[in-house]
C-alpha cells in the first residue's frame, strides 16, 4: 500500500494518456488497482519472468485469487458504477487462464512503471490528487471485512443445525416408514423422505460452498492485515527521520485475534463435516501457520546506535498473547546478527557474531492492558565480531539487527510454532565518537531503503529532492517545529553538498551519493556535510527552538547570498544564519556602512558554549551595530521577549557584574553601553573610587574576588616549593591562590592537565601547559619570562615550571604575560585583548573574550 499511497499523490500530474496506457481499461483499470491496493502489493509480482514456464501454476493461483479477491469486493457495498466495472474486468481477466504468465507479467510491469513515476517526481509536487480515485480503504473499513466474515462463518454454523435438524427428521421419517409399509401413508412418507433427502443434498452443497467463500475471505482479510502490520513497521522505521508515527497496535492486535478465532471456528466446522475436505482444511492450516509466525512484533525498538558496553531496552509484542496455551512460560530469546545472517533467517543463525548481556525475557500478558510482552532491561552488547569491510568502508557503516525468536503454543493447535522477528538495523559502535557518524548510517538507511528490500540493502544515490526532504522531515521532527526550512535553504544545503555557487541551477535531479553526504569531507573544511548539518540541528534544538519556530532566524544561507539580499539595505540591517565555516555555530550577517562605503559584515559565529554562557537574545540587545532585522523588523520589537531583566542584588553584598557582548577587536566599550543598573563597571570605563584600571600598575581590581589585585598574579603561580613536595604531584595542592589556603578549581583545571597531546576545553588561555611530566626545569622558564620583558620583581614567579610545552612558545601564553604588562606584540598576534580566563569563574561572572567579538566585564 505504501507505493500506491505515493501514486495517488502524483496521479494528478500525469497526462491521461499515461494512466490510461498505465492501467489497461479492460484487464487492470485504476479501480482494480485502488480497492485490492494491500493484497497486490503483498504478493510477489517481481519474481515472475515470461522465459521460467515453470511459474505457470504460480501464476494461474494468483490470477484466481485476484479474480476472487474482485468478486467479494462487490460485495461490500461499494458504488454501483464502480461494482460493475470490477464484476466485468473479473469476467474479462478468464482469459488469462491459458496464459497465466502473462497476467502476471503485466501486474509485474505495472508496478515497476509506478515506481519509476514515483522516483521521478519531486516531493513538492505531491498535492492531493485531482484525478477521481476512491479514498484509500482505512482501519474501519479493514474491520468491517472482518465482520463480514464472522457474519459468514456464522451462517455456516447455522446451516450445520438445520442439517441436523433435517438429518434427525429423516432418521425419524425413515424409521417411521417401515411401519407404515402397505398402508395408504406409505407412499406419502416416501415423498417426504425423498424431499428431505433432497433439501439435506442441498444444504450440504451450500455448507461446503459457504465455507469455501469463508476460506477465501479470511485469505484476503489476512493478506490485508499482513499488508497493514509491514505498513506499521515502515512507518515505524520511518519514524527514524522524523516520519509521523503512530504506535497503537490495539487496532491491529484486535484484527488478530479475531482472525485467529475465525480460522479456529472454520477448522472445527471441516472437522464436523464428518468426511476430509483436504483443500480447505491444508489452506486453513497455513493460514495459520502464517498469523502466528506474524504475530510477533518489536513494539519498542533498540536504540539504532548502540555502544558497547552501555545499556539498552527493548520491548517485543505478542499479538495473540491471550491464546498462548497455559503451562511452561514463554521465554524469549535475544541475539545480534549480522547482514548476511539477516537475509538467510529460514534457520537459527549458528555464528554468533556478538555477545549480548541480559537477552532473555519472558512473555507475561497483562490483563488489564490486555497485551502480552517482553521487556528487555538492562541489554548491553559485550563484544561485537566485525565482518570483512570492502574498501574504505568503516565501522559506522556496518548494519546489525537484534534477532528474537521462540517456540510457542497456541490453545487448539497440537504443535507449538517457532517464532521469530529481527529489528530495524543498528549500528555498533564502541566510543562516543562514532555516533555521528552512526546516526548518518541510520538516517541513510531509514529515508532510502525500499519496503520489501534485502536486508539492509540501501541505494548508493538518491536524487536532491529525496535528500532534502528527508532532511527537512528531520530538522523539523528534532527541533520540534512546525517551521519548515525554505527554498533558500534548500538551495544553499545543495550547493553545500555539491561544492557549487551557481544561484540559478535547478538540483532538484541531481543525486547525491552516500560519499557526499558522510564520507568526504566538505571543500576547505574538515567535517563531511552530515556532521556540519547535525551540529545545527543540535545547536538549534537545544538553544534556538523559539527564535527559529517564530521565524527570525534565516538560517542556511551562504555568504554570496547574503550580499545580493542585503545589498542597498540600510546600515544596521541584519540577519541570522548558521555558520557555514564552523559545526553548531550561528552568525550574524549586518550591514555596515562606514566611511569607505557599504559593507557587509559577519559577526564570529556563537555556539552552544557561547550560548549557555548568553543567550542570542541578550547578546543581540547587547550589539548596538544592529538594529533591524531583515527585511524592515525593529530589533527590539521582535526579540524583546527574549530579553533578560534586571539582574538582582546578591543577598551576600558584593557588587554584582554582567557579561555583554562586543563586536571587533578593541575591548574597551563606549560610554553609552554602560549600564548603571548592573552596579558593576567595565575594563576601560572609570572605575570605583579607590580602585585602579591601569594595566601598567598591575593593580586592576577583580571584583567578586576578595580585592585581589595583578601585583598579586605572580604569587599565585608560586608553588611555595618550600612548604609543598612538587614531584609527581596531581596539581591539586601546587598553587597558593591567596584566596585562604583555598585552592580554585578552574585554577587547577587551566594549569594541569597533565597531558600534552591534548587541548582544555577552551581557547582561553588554558592550552598552558603543566612540564611536571615532561621534567622541565625552572631555568629554561627564566628565559623565557626575560624574552618577554617580564620585570625583574616578578621573580617570585620562578619557581613555576615551564608552561610552554616542550620549550615552544603558544599562542594563548602571550596573553597571560599580559598579567605581567608585557607589550601587545609579542609574537605579533595584534588581535590578542586583556585576557583573564585564569579566573574564570561561575561565582564572579567573568569570562574571557573572543578575538573577533570581544566581550568586556561590567
Amino acid at each position: 500500500m505504501a507505493q500506491w499511497s505515493h501514486m495517488t499523490q502524483i496521479l494528478q500530474d500525469l497526462p491521461s494518456e499515461t494512466v490510461s496506457s498505465l492501467y489497461p481499461s479492460d484487464t487492470f483499470p485504476i479501480e482494480v488497482r485502488y480497492y485490492i491496493a494491500d493484497w497486490i502489493e503483498s504478493r510477489g509480482w517481481e519474481d515472475f519472468s515470461i522465459e521460467k514456464v515453470e511459474q505457470n501454476n504460480q501464476a494461474l493461483g494468483l490470477l484466481e485469487e485476484t479474480v476472487s479477491m474482485l468478486q467479494m469486493v462487490t460485495q461490500q457495498g461499494i458504488n454501483v458504477v464502480d461494482r460493475m466495472k470490477l464484476l466485468q474486468t473479473s469476467k474479462n481477466m478468464v482469459m488469462f487462464r491459458p496464459q497465466p504468465l502473462q497476467f502476471a507479467i503485466m501486474v509485474r510491469d505495472i508496478l515497476r512503471k509506478e515506481r519509476v513515476l514515483i522516483n521521478s517526481r519531486k516531493p513538492s509536487q505531491y498535492p492531493s490528487p485531482s484525478v477521481q480515485v476512491p479514498q484509500q480503504p482505512n482501519m474501519n473499513m479493514n474491520m468491517q471485512d472482518v465482520d463480514h466474515l464472522v457474519l459468514k462463518a456464522l451462517d455456516v454454523q447455522e446451516i450445520r443445525k438445520k442439517m441436523h435438524h433435517l438429518q434427525e427428521e429423516l432418521n425419524w421419517e425413515r424409521q417411521n416408514s417401515e411401519s407404515l409399509q402397505g398402508t395408504p401413508d406409505f407412499k406419502k412418507c416416501l415423498n417426504k423422505i425423498q424431499q428431505l433427502e433432497h433439501n439435506l443434498k442441498t444444504m450440504a452443497s451450500k455448507r461446503i460452498k459457504l465455507l469455501q467463500e469463508c476460506v477465501d475471505c479470511l485469505e484476503c482479510c489476512q493478506a490485508r492485515f499482513i499488508s497493514r502490520l509491514n505498513e506499521w513497521r515502515w512507518q515505524q522505521h520511518k519514524a527514524a527521520i522524523g516520519h509521523p508515527f503512530d504506535d497503537n497496535l490495539y487496532p491491529l492486535q484486535t484484527w488478530c485475534e479475531q482472525m485467529l478465532g475465525i480460522n479456529g471456528n472454520l477448522r472445527q466446522e471441516l472437522i464436523l463435516i464428518g468426511e476430509p475436505i483436504t483443500d480447505l482444511q491444508e489452506r486453513l492450516r497455513k493460514l495459520l501457520k502464517v498469523l502466528i509466525e506474524s504475530s510477533l512484533v518489536v513494539d519498542k525498538q533498540p536504540p539504532q546506535v548502540i555502544k558497547t558496553q552501555s545499556k539498552f531496552s527493548t520491548t517485543v509484542r505478542f499479538l495473540i498473547g491471550d491464546k498462548i496455551a497455559p503451562g511452561k512460560p514463554v521465554l524469549l530469546k535475544a541475539q545480534i546478527i549480522n547482514e548476511l545472517q539477516a537475509r538467510n533467517l529460514g534457520s537459527v543463525p549458528s555464528e554468533n557474531v556478538g555477545e549480548l548481556i541480559n537477552n532473555s525475557a519472558v512473555l507475561e500478558h497483562n490483563p488489564s492492558s490486555k497485551n502480552t510482552c517482553a521487556t528487555f532491561r538492562n541489554m548491553s552488547i559485550k563484544k561485537i565480531k566485525r565482518a570483512d569491510r570492502k574498501g574504505s568502508e568503516s565501522v559506522t557503516e556496518e548494519k546489525f539487527a537484534l534477532l528474537f525468536c521462540t517456540e510457542i503454543a497456541i490453545t487448539g493447535c497440537d504443535t507449538p510454532y517457532r517464532v521469530q522477528m529481527i529489528s530495524h538495523p543498528v549500528v555498533v559502535i564502541v566510543h562516543g565518537s562514532q555516533d555521528n557518524n552512526a546516526l548518518a548510517t541510520i538516517i541513510w538507511d531509514a529515508a532510502f531503503s525500499e519496503p520489501d528490500r534485502m536486508p539492509f540493502v540501501v541505494p548508493d544515490c538518491v536524487p536532491w529532492r529525496l535528500m532534502y526532504s528527508t532532511l527537512n522531515s528531520k530538522f523539523t521532527s528534532e527541533v520540534q517545529t512546525n517551521h519548515n526550512l525554505d527554498q533558500f535553504n534548500q538551495h544553499f544545503l545543495a550547493q553545500k553538498i555539491f561544492g557549487r555557487s551557481d544561484f540559478t541551477e535547478d538540483f532538484s535531479n541531481m543525486m547525491v551519493s552516500w560519499s557526499q553526504f558522510n564520507k568526504e569531507v566538505l571543500p576547505g573544511r574538515t567535517f563531511t556535510f552530515w556532521q556540519w548539518f547535525e551540529g545545527v540541528m543540535e545547536l538549534t534544538k537545544k538553544h534556538l527552538k523559539t527564535y527559529w519556530s517564530d521565524g527570525l532566524i534565516f538560517g542556511f544561507i551562504g555568504k554570496q547570498h547574503i550580499h545580493l539580499i542585503l545589498k542597498d539595505r540600510p546600515d544596521g540591517t541584519f540577519l541570522l544564519r548558521f555558520s557555514d565555516s564552523e559545526i553548531g555555530g550561528i552568525t550574524i550577517a549586518y550591514v555596515s556602512n562606514t566611511g569607505g562605503g557599504q559593507m557587509i559584515q559577519n559577526i564570529q559565529p556563537f555556539t552552544k558554549r557561547d550560548l549557555e554562557i548568553r543567550s542570542l537574545g541578550d547578546r543581540i540587545r547587547d550589539i548596538h551595530e544592529i538594529k533591524v532585522l531583515y527585511p524592515d523588523f525593529a530589533k527590539n520589537e521582535v526579540f524583546k521577549k527574549f530579553y533578560s531583566g534586571p539582574q538582582q542584588p546578591p543577598a551576600t553584598g558584593y557588587i554584582p557584574v554582567t557579561l555583554q557582548t562586543r563586536v571587533g577587536t578593541d575591548s574597551t566599550p563606549r560610554a553609552d553601553n554602560i549600564d548603571a543598573d548592573d552596579g558593576g563597571f567595565s575594563l576601560g570605563a572609570p572605575s570605583p573610587a579607590g580602585s585602579s584600571n591601569s594595566l601598567a600598575d598591575k593593580s586592576f581590581q577583580i571584583p567578586n574576588d576578595n580585592g585581589m589585585v595583578g601585583t598579586q598574579f605572580s604569587q599565585q603561580l608560586n608553588p611555595l616549593d618550600d612548604q609543598k613536595d612538587m614531584e609527581g604531584d596531581d596539581g591539586s595542592n601546587v598553587y597558593n591562590p591567596l584566596d585562604n589556603g583555598v585552592v580554585r578549581p578552574q585554577f587547577q583545571q587551566q594549569l594541569n592537565p597533565l597531558d600534552d597531546q591534548k587541548d582544555m576545553e577552551s581557547d582561553d588561555g588554558s592550552t598552558i601547559y603543566n612540564a611536571i611530566d615532561n621534567g622541565m626545569v625552572v631555568q629554561p622558564f627564566l628565559q623565557q619570562l626575560n624574552s618577554f620583558g617580564v620585570p625583574e620583581e616578578s621573580n617570585d614567579a620562578t619557581n613555576v615550571f615551564n608552561a610552554i610545552d616542550n620549550g615552544m612558545g603558544r599562542h594563548q601564553f602571550p596573553q597571560q604575560l599580559n598579567s605581567f604588562s608585557v607589550p601587545e606584540q609579542v609574537e605579533n598576534d595584534n588581535s590578542i585583548t586583556m585576557d583573564f580566563g585564569l579566573f574564570d569563574d561561575p561565582t564572579c561572572g567573568l569570562q574571557s573574550t573572543k578575538h573577533s567579538s570581544n566581550q568586556s566585564y561590567s
